[in-house]
């Protein structure tokens, strides 16, 4: 699996994989009004543009084809950037590990721009690799604390077994 930035060549196969998901999660997603599908979607062209200049979305692909992306951007937290992700789309055929190299290769862009914050909404889809990247949760939300803030950050981290091994 090859995880890198995206680029406007990407654009018709994330929008394709954006789509086969949300018919698959809902089957009457198409039967819905244009505006409801609109606000489902997240490979609108505006937004993809926007996230192809974040430094922090990438794409997944195997065998030139796409198997999944992650949208995330820079923002401003009161006094420090963090990194927030959007959404993280994977295809239903990719293979294991997914999830957690499209969630790495947003922490690595986070790290090696001096952020140190990743957040992320908590999905069952994301359990492995928000515990790979040693998350803390809180509710269905999940921050990845990198360099030294990774030893005094608040909250709950994930657990692997009953002693946390």
């Amino acid at each position: 699996m090859r995880y890198r930035t995206f680029t406007e060549a990407d654009y018709p196969a994330m929008q394709a994989l954006d789509l086969r998901l949300q018919r698959h999660h809902d089957p009457a997603f198409d039967t819905l009004p244009e505006r409801e599908r609109d606000g489902r979607t997240h490979t609108s062209l505006p937004a993809l543009k926007f996230y192809e200049r974040s430094e922090h979305s990438f794409a997944a692909e195997q065998d030139d084809t796409l198997m999944g992306f992650i949208l995330a951007q820079s923002v401003w937290q009161g006094d420090r950037p963090l990194v927030l992700v959007r959404t993280v789309t994977v295809a239903p055929d990719a293979p294991d590990g997914t999830h957690e190299g499209l969630l790495h290769a947003a922490v690595k862009s986070a790290y090696d721009t001096a952020v140190y914050e990743l957040h992320f909404t908590l999905t069952p889809e994301l359990q492995a690799a928000a515990l790979a990247e040693s998350a803390v949760v809180t509710g269905q939300s999940a921050v990845c604390h990198l360099g030294t803030r990774a030893d005094t950050a608040p909250g709950t981290r994930l657990r692997t077994g009953p002693q946390g091994a």
